[in-house]
């Protein structure tokens, strides 16, 4: 019986070259990132707004629990961590939108200015035939002319 050891060394191959692409890499950095984003935005949302919006509403939202039935046993329902979950959202998709808004607007900036600067020319036209030559030629290559400078 033939081990088919070539399968296994190619799907290694395969996983670590996924690995080390750029782009997986940034992507790993992007979710490290994003979860130190996360207790940020949590933190922003429990220790400071929500306390601010118990002043207009007179209660903290993460307090707000509606008990079914009767009993010590009975379920509880926690709608104001429900509450903080959707701003901590809300706050979040606000951010990152205007985050990348602003990375769009810089890159829109930078594309501008690169478009702006136009190309140096390779080519000119042959006075005498009119074909494209290029910008140090002495002499036309298709008419053999001799070119002023």
């Amino acid at each position: 019986m033939e081990k088919k050891s070539g399968k296994g060394k190619g799907f290694i191959g395969e996983f670590k070259k996924f690995i080390t692409r750029g782009n997986v890499l940034d992507m790993a950095v992007g979710v490290i990132v994003g979860g130190a984003f996360t207790s940020i935005v949590t933190s922003l949302n429990q220790d400071i707004l929500t306390p601010v919006l118990g002043i207009f509403g007179g209660t903290d939202f993460s307090y707000l629990t509606v008990t079914l039935g009767g009993g010590e046993n009975a379920p509880v329902l926690c709608y104001g961590n429900f509450i903080t979950a959707v701003l901590n959202f809300l706050i979040t998709a606000l951010v990152i939108f205007c985050l990348v808004k602003g990375i769009n607007a810089i890159g829109g900036r930078v594309k501008r200015k690169e478009e702006a600067a136009p190309a140096a020319p390779t080519t000119k036209k042959c006075p005498y035939c009119l074909s494209e030559i290029p910008v140090e030629a002495v002499r036309c290559a298709h008419c053999t002319s001799h070119l002023d400078e």
